[in-house]
């Protein structure tokens, strides 16, 4: 929509700044920074002294002169006088594109709405670029129609890595790759490309910069920190907000293909204990400044519009609940004057709160709720606390006057969008030669014995391992919240590591071969195996150990080494692991992060040219501690007793080698560790899960091997192909039924209903039930007989319910014995397999009970 003042002149001027000169010459007196809204802060503060801020502790910081000009002031200010209290409240709610229309923009005047990790047009995370462009404008549309003031939604989507939610867009490397290049100007361009293929596809806004320090290496978000020390963060989130946003200005917003940054999580989300992903950071105040203070002060100077709080706490207090952090330091020392928006349902965390009711929250300075499915309620629950005077009007006029502030200066009172549907900007050939930089500058050479690196081009080469997957090289947050389930077909503008190596080699005269097992018919001169960790974001990502646990590539390694050829090993991974064994068994041995779908960057430094001298050197140096063993307590520099396998800043270079002896392959860890999230995976119970079948005599334990019938008759198992040899079972019901089910201790799972995570397993129905069968999870229950029903018989499929429907089913999740069951009363055939917790991409259910 087009903004129009009241008495403006026609000019050929554009109108967005004819209102600027406007506004000046109307509130000449207006100061360019706001005058603070005092107001009497509810007595319902959760604020403890162990978790207090003070102000005179902190550095100073400010957001520039240009956000907050006479212009924009006058402009909102008059904007605000003509809005009613329901269009106030509906631009402080959030709401997610999988959970609303936009016909209801007609009737709820909500301010904004995100694209969540695994939100998507029509619920098809493969959508076409065009589909979101497509979306977008549904949506503007709708705003543009309901009455009252004219007030553009911003519309906000995760672009982690680049435009990742996008197939076709550029996948740059993850955060953690990005902090070993040690280099500010690239990190800009990076941010420039993404906000402009973030533009065309008609979004105004990422929530990034990421500014987390993260401390514990098992931390399932460890990848989206540049690193262990805040030094990279502070030089890093600066050019980011710059390559985002641009520079603000006073007499202009933002320039075409520029968008709308979020630093985020504000605070120490990077220091939670035990590295649990919403956890609590118990330390001291100087310790949280020192630390995981971060880049923030620098975002706000380069003039970052909004700013995410944590979902984590700080002894013991969630920053969302926090007015001595959301409000008297960031809106005091740090001088911060755009907006503070939540993350995903965080408020329905806070004592007394729920998704859909919060006062608590915004009084103590969420100006935007990211409500995702709970914007509905939460919208009348806060209308109605601003009536009665438990949100004061005061509180409210701020949170809206600092949105309207960002959306002014993000340039959506404009209708003009001049780069939107550009689609041929996504994956275009100058982004991913910047990403393919990105990818050289963020390798890290660990190892490389006898020069066997930079490998001649004219070279016999195998490649094994998972070189020809860019789903793996990419990780989590890409095109899915987990980043699971793509094929190369998903990356029509990406290469795999394979496809870069192929190529190089070629170029040289020589052969590559590419054998995911390592087994070859002619012996090779060199191998390349690649490896690492599968695709995970939060939750899926928190691990007990940094213990590497596949034995497959060691197993290949070895089976090289004793054949005598030399074995260069690409690890990828989001953080540093415990990767001893294998280091020792690879001549070179390269950290190549989660380099994204440009991985010809990775050929571009291990092959050199026919002379087999380098075409390109190394550049990275490690940005995380590599630990000595694999328990995975916090590894930092400077921390005392820091002794790790690798220090913070190693890398060896082609021009400066050095050599790597044997290392320690003692672990450190003793026995299995449990798992929280993976129950039954390629055959076998996850340690400490174990199958218990139950029938009207009791109950008895089995463990990995397949047992027979029950002696009592009522269920048996036994274990049988699936996917792969061996890797399922088969449960069969008897004319009595029974209880067939994983258990062990208890484990909290709130955390990941909190995130919409799902109970899955894949099912074949053997034999069609005669008897309602419930799932189970602990004392919850649904009835998912007709699920069984309608499912061809011998045919595989895949069941996922959502945590969240277990709960409100009558499961406990904060102690959870029983993560998975089945029950019946009658006979039923079916076999198993691949039994864990998923995230919810769109395809999740919730039976009935």
């Amino acid at each position: 929509m087009t903004l129009r003042l009241p008495n403006a002149r026609r000019t050929a001027v554009s109108v967005l700044a004819l209102s600027f000169a406007l506004a000046v010459g109307a509130c000449a007196a207006t100061t360019s920074r706001p005058v603070p809204i005092n107001y009497v802060k509810p007595a319902d503060s959760i604020v403890t002294d162990a978790a207090r801020a003070h102000p005179d502790l902190w550095p100073h910081a400010a957001s520039p002169a240009a956000m907050t000009d006479p212009a924009t002031e006058a402009f909102v200010t008059e904007l605000m006088a003509k809005m009613t209290l329901e269009e106030k409240v509906g631009q402080t709610i959030q709401a997610d594109i999988a959970s609303i229309k936009p016909e209801d923009l007609l009737t709820y005047p909500l301010g904004s709405i995100l694209a969540g990790g695994n939100s998507s047009p029509g619920g098809d995370e493969r959508a076409s670029a065009q589909k979101w462009v497509e979306l977008a404008q549904a949506f503007r549309r709708a705003v543009a129609q309901r009455p009252g003031a004219k007030i553009p939604m911003i519309y906000g989507i995760d672009a982690v890595h680049g435009h990742n939610n996008i197939v076709g867009a550029t996948i740059f490397p993850h955060n953690s790759g990005l902090g070993a290049a040690r280099e500010p100007d690239l990190i800009r361009r990076i941010g420039e490309a993404t906000a402009l293929e973030v533009a065309v596809t008609g979004a105004d806004w990422t929530f990034g910069p990421t500014l987390a320090v993260p401390q514990d290496d098992r931390w399932g978000r460890a990848y989206e920190g540049y690193g262990e020390n805040p030094e990279i963060a502070q030089s890093y989130a600066g050019p980011m907000t710059l390559g985002l946003q641009g520079a603000l200005s006073a007499d202009h917003p933002l320039a075409p293909g520029r968008i709308a940054g979020s630093a985020k999580h504000f605070l120490a989300d990077g220091g939670t204990t035990g590295g649990h992903d919403q956890g609590d950071f118990a330390g001291s105040e100087q310790e949280m400044i020192r630390t995981h203070l971060s880049g923030y002060p620098q975002a706000i100077d380069a003039g970052v519009l909004s700013i995410m709080a944590s979902f984590s706490s700080w002894n013991g207090v969630k920053h969302s609940g926090n007015e001595t952090i959301l409000n008297d330091v960031l809106r005091g020392p740090l001088g911060f004057d755009g907006f503070v928006v939540s993350d995903w349902n965080a408020h329905g965390q806070l004592p007394g709160c729920s998704n859909e009711s919060c006062a608590l929250a915004f009084n103590a300075g969420i100006d935007m709720f990211m409500a995702p499915d709970s914007w509905k309620p939460l919208y009348q629950n806060t209308l109605a606390q601003v009536r009665s005077g438990e949100i004061p009007m005061a509180r409210l006029d701020e949170a809206v006057r600092r949105i309207l502030r960002v959306k002014v200066k993000t340039g959506l009172f404009n209708d003009a969008r001049p780069v939107e549907g550009h689609l041929n900007e996504l994956g275009s050939p100058a982004h991913r030669a910047l990403a393919r930089e990105a990818v050289r500058k963020s390798l890290v050479l660990l190892k490389n014995e006898g020069s066997v690196l930079p490998i001649r081009s004219g070279a016999r080469v195998l490649v094994a391992g998972h070189a020809d997957d860019i789903g793996q090289a990419s990780g989590g947050w890409t095109l899915t919240w987990q980043g699971t389930g793509n094929s190369n077909a998903d990356f029509p503008n990406g290469q795999s590591i394979w496809g870069g190596i192929q190529e190089a080699v070629a170029a040289g005269g020589g052969t590559a071969t590419l054998s995911a097992d390592g087994t070859f018919t002619q012996k090779p001169d060199v191998a390349i195996v690649v490896f690492g960790e599968t695709p995970y974001a939060e939750f899926q990502g928190d691990v007990d150990t940094l213990d590497f646990l596949p034995t497959e590539p060691l197993e290949t390694l070895k089976r090289l080494k004793t054949a005598g050829v030399p074995t260069v090993s690409v690890f990828l991974s989001g953080r540093p692991m415990w990767t001893n064994p294998e280091i020792n068994a690879s001549d070179a041995f390269v950290a190549a992060w989660l380099p994204g779908t440009e991985g010809g960057g990775v050929a571009d430094v291990l092959i050199g040219d026919t002379a087999g001298k380098p075409r390109n050197d190394f550049h990275g140096a490690l940005s995380f501690s590599w630990p000595k063993d694999a328990k995975g307590e916090p590894l930092n520099v400077g921390q005392p007793g820091y002794d790790p396998q690798f220090a913070y800043g190693y890398g060896l270079t082609y021009a400066k080698g050095g050599r790597v002896g044997a290392l320690s392959e003692d672990s450190g860890v003793a026995g299995a560790i449990g798992s929280v999230d993976r129950y039954f995976v390629d055959g076998r119970f996850v340690a400490p899960w174990s199958l218990m079948l139950r029938d009207a005599g009791g109950e008895f334990r089995l463990g990995n091997e397949s047992a027979g019938s029950s002696p009592r008759g009522g269920v048996a198992v036994r274990s049988t192909d699936g996917a792969g040899q061996e890797s399922a079972r088969t449960l069969t019901f008897g004319t009595v039924g029974g209880h067939a089910l994983i258990a062990a201790r208890p484990v909290d799972l709130v955390r990941q209903a909190n995130g919409e995570m799902a109970l899955a397993f894949r099912y074949r129905v053997d034999a069609k039930p005669t008897a309602p069968v419930l799932l189970t999870l602990g004392e919850g229950q649904v009835d998912v007989t007709a699920i069984f029903n309608a499912a061809p018989l011998g045919q595989w499929r895949t069941l996922k319910v959502r945590l969240s429907c277990l709960r409100d089913a009558g499961a406990n999740l904060a102690a959870v014995e029983q993560p998975w069951g089945l029950r019946s009363s009658g006979v039923f055939g079916v076999t198993v397999e691949d039994v864990r917790l998923a995230s919810n991409e769109g395809d999740t259910v919730c039976p009935t009970t």
